[in-house]
């Protein structure tokens, strides 16, 4: 994992040295209600992606990229749920270009399968990714209802994006931390997020 792949957030890939480690399997645990899409929107910026989604149909999908004001590329979107979303997803990225983004979006679906197929799933696209030159973010929802091999999932996961959302009288605040980093310096400090129409840092105030 010499190299690095750019996350198409400018602000993230200054912190993270230069981008994700190439090969990278990437867990973003975030919040249901928040405007963590908007981090995969801006992810299919830099290179060829493809967007397996496991709950929105592809039309529903496809229609909020078309509808969303942050910069986006042109991904290749695909229903990966069914009765298998297991062999579903595997299909589908063994498929995907050298040197791509591959988004499961939510990976929730394929962390409610058994535990010995999904560990051989996650090695799978571990090596495709580290073959290809690629790298791989697995959107997981976070809250009330955690899928049971969540934990199997940030073990084996080389970098893990925490998203939190604090909700106020006054105002929404949103933070990301980088508490995992394989192949690089996991990052010490939060960094604050702007979520409206796009992704910014929020410098208004420091963190406390």
């Amino acid at each position: 994992m010499d190299g690095r792949l750019s996350t198409g957030v400018d602000v993230l890939d200054r912190e993270l040295g230069g981008g994700i480690p190439t090969g990278s399997v990437v867990a973003f645990n975030a919040p249901p209600a928040s405007q963590a899409e908007l981090l995969l929107y801006e992810l299919t910026v830099p290179r060829q992606t493809l967007y397996l989604t496991t709950d929105r149909t592809e039309d529903a999908v496809r229609d909020a990229f078309n509808a969303t004001r942050a910069p986006t590329g042109e991904p290749e979107i695909m229903y990966a749920a069914g009765d298998d979303p297991l062999d579903n997803a595997r299909r589908a990225f063994r498929a995907a270009p050298e040197e791509a983004t591959v988004i499961i979006d939510p990976n929730d679906a394929l962390e409610r399968t058994d535990r010995s197929r999904y560990e051989a799933f996650l090695n799978e696209l571990s090596n495709h990714m580290q073959n290809t030159q690629s790298v791989a973010f697995l959107h997981c929802l976070t809250g009330e209802y955690t899928p049971a091999l969540r934990d199997t999932t940030k073990h084996m996961a080389d970098v893990i994006f925490d998203l939190s959302l604090t909700v106020t009288s006054s105002n929404v605040e949103t933070r990301l931390t980088v508490p995992k980093l394989r192949g690089g310096r996991a990052l010490v400090e939060p960094i604050k997020l702007d979520l409206q129409e796009r992704v910014r840092v929020d410098t208004s105030r420091d963190i406390a």
